[in-house]
């Protein structure tokens, strides 16, 4: 009887065990250790987005979390057990729940112990290397992960970076790259690299501001975090440009680290980083901002402190360091002679950033030094230009009006993304446009529904050229759209892109750009009609109007050729809506009197 009576306690105990781990299947926790989708993307919803088998222990881990749960209590339970040096944050986790006690599960773990002691974790911080106008893959700027040695700003060299990103190629050419990022082609991984190395490639080399978030999270957070990154250690995720990309990995982190957070439930069809941004405010997860200029951004600032004179002579003396003994350059004050001097080294600094360090070069950077250390150093403010997160928001409704050839018209349009040249720019860099799926629908005083035109992409990045800086222009875009074909308003499909320069004075940003264009219409012979051109404008930012003038035109290979003249004023009504003027003519040949002028008045709505 007794033996009974122990079987069935035994059985009773078990069946209450196992009670317990079925219901931890669906504990926060552990989803978001297996990095289950909860309905976030569009992507294998109550699947793990992990596309790894090596991070499951069970056959079908990735789409069963409890089948995941039961394997790795199996697997963890065993003293000395070589799964919990490949697990340790699941161990934590179900020692925490199941009440398991061993006050050293990891003394055998001897690689993850090393590796464990090299991380620091006094802080986290969320890092947004912000937009850079002329690297594509970089106009939305990224976000990476900080993790700190102690809490103070000047001890971020011995930090560490958390970086998610897609593993590229250097076969890869542009049109493969964003080909395969649209379609998951890019296996993405984490990397935690010295801080100093991110710091280097961004700021330095890229020339992106960098703005730093302090994250609300307690050192068992942190520490949860740091353990399950080991158990990521080579795993791949696919990598997706506009969702599963850098800023939802993170996110994926910060919801380990604050399970039951939920931080990334909601439908998201993007997720951009500065969406991240708003995401860990919106749940009072920012402690700190601090702003970290790039070098471009510095160099910048001492330009803009020289007087026109000033700026010549800093560029002689960057030709040839001699110019300092001149009569000329002594005449100056000794700030100023600093100043200068700081102004040619900087330059000197930036266009050899990326080319390999010569002798003549390094003499030339010592003698600019000598210079700056003969004179008293004075002190150039860095002006701070909004967060990223203060921008308007990602995706755009807009609903308006007009008028084209007597005719008027109703117009509805929604952007996904993101930004176009004359969209409130606070939070966004003057002269850079990034545009993804921009439909407009028209209704007309004939009853008629059309799509007027469908965007796929239209990327312009007008970066301004000055005495030491001389960046080149360029634009992309990609679409449907109606144009003058042979005399008739047709529906084409073109690609058209080309680059050129732009200048920037007082508020004022005039810009030149040569263009291709190839386009397809049912009446062309062959199939893809060729033209070349150009597109001249002039921008003007204030904080109550933006406006931009155009003129476009191409010459075609059948002989045909076409002009357009366009103008938009853009008029802020708060941080999510605006309203647009907008103005349009489109010549041709033998246009004559059928070239009709288009007007209309809209308003937009911003919206996440």
């Amino acid at each position: 009887m007794r033996n009974l009576l122990s079987l069935l306690l035994l059985l009773a105990v078990s069946a209450a065990q196992g009670m317990e781990v079925e219901s931890l299947a669906n504990d926060p926790e552990w989803l978001a250790l297996l990095h289950v989708n909860r309905g976030a993307t569009l992507h294998d919803r109550d699947k793990s987005y992990v596309d790894d088998k090596n991070f499951f222990l069970a056959e079908n881990g990735k789409s069963d979390a409890l089948a995941e749960l039961k394997a790795t209590v199996s697997a963890l339970t065993a003293t000395q057990s070589a799964e919990r040096c490949r697990f340790p944050a699941r161990y934590a986790f179900l020692a925490r729940k199941l009440e398991w006690a061993e006050s050293q599960p990891f003394a055998h773990c001897t690689e993850y112990n090393e590796w464990r002691k090299q991380i620091p974790s006094a802080r986290a911080v969320l890092v947004f290397p912000a937009s850079y106008l002329n690297s594509p893959s970089s106009m939305f700027g990224h976000t990476l992960m900080r993790l700190d040695t102690s809490s103070a700003p000047e001890n971020v060299w011995n930090s560490w970076a958390v970086n998610f990103g897609a593993m590229t190629t250097e076969k890869d050419n542009s049109i493969l790259y964003v080909w395969r990022g649209l379609a998951g082609g890019y296996p993405g991984h984490f990397a935690i690299v010295p801080y100093v190395n991110k710091i280097q490639e961004y700021s330095n080399l890229e020339n992106r501001d960098i703005w730093e978030y302090s994250l609300k999270l307690d050192p068992e957070q942190i520490s949860r975090l740091i353990d399950h990154l080991w158990e990521l250690r080579n795993i791949n995720f696919d990598y997706y440009f506009f969702d599963e990309n850098c800023s939802f990995r993170l996110l994926e982190l910060i919801e380990v680290a604050r399970p039951g957070e939920n931080i990334i439930e909601g439908f998201r069809m993007t997720e951009e980083p500065v969406n991240t941004v708003r995401t860990l405010y919106r749940h009072g997860l920012v402690t700190e901002l601090v702003y970290r200029p790039s070098k471009a951004s510095e160099l910048q600032a001492d330009v803009n402190a020289l007087s026109t004179h000033e700026q010549a002579m800093a560029k002689r003396l960057l030709e040839d360091p001699a110019f300092a003994k001149s009569e000329e350059f002594q005449a100056s004050a000794p700030e100023r002679r600093h100043l200068m001097a700081r102004t040619a080294l900087r330059t000197l600094r930036f266009k050899e950033r990326k080319n390999e360090r010569t002798e003549s070069v390094a003499e030339r950077g010592i003698q600019l030094l000598y210079v700056m250390q003969a004179n008293p150093a004075e002190t150039v403010k860095i002006p701070q230009p909004a967060p990223p997160e203060a921008g308007h928001s990602t995706q755009m409704f807009g609903l308006g009006g007009g008028q084209r050839d007597a005719q008027g018209f109703g117009e509805l349009r929604y952007r996904m993304t993101y930004h176009d040249l004359i969209d409130n720019p606070e939070g966004f860099l003057e002269g850079a446009q990034i545009e993804g799926l921009d439909l407009r629908l028209r209704y007309d005083e004939q009853d008629s529904l059309d799509i007027d035109s469908l965007e796929l992409i239209n990327i312009r990045s007008l970066s301004p050229r000055n005495a030491f800086i001389k960046p080149l222009s360029w634009s992309v875009q990609a679409g449907w759209e109606h144009a003058p074909v042979y005399g008739q308003h047709e529906m084409v499909t073109y690609v058209q892109g080309g680059a050129g320069f732009s200048w920037r004075w007082d508020g004022l940003q005039p810009y030149a750009l040569a263009m291709l264009r190839a386009e397809n219409d049912e009446a062309y012979k062959p199939f893809i009609e060729l033209g070349a051109g150009s597109s001249l404008g002039l921008l003007w930012y204030s904080p109550a109007v933006q406006i931009n003038l155009q003129a476009d035109g191409f010459y075609f290979e059948n002989g045909e050729y076409r002009y357009r003249g366009q103008a938009g004023v853009n008029v802020p009504l708060g941080r999510q809506n605006a309203l647009r003027l907008e103005a349009k003519q489109d010549f041709w040949r033998d246009a004559g009197a059928d070239s009709p002028l288009e007007i209309s008045l809209g308003w937009r709505h911003f919206f996440d």
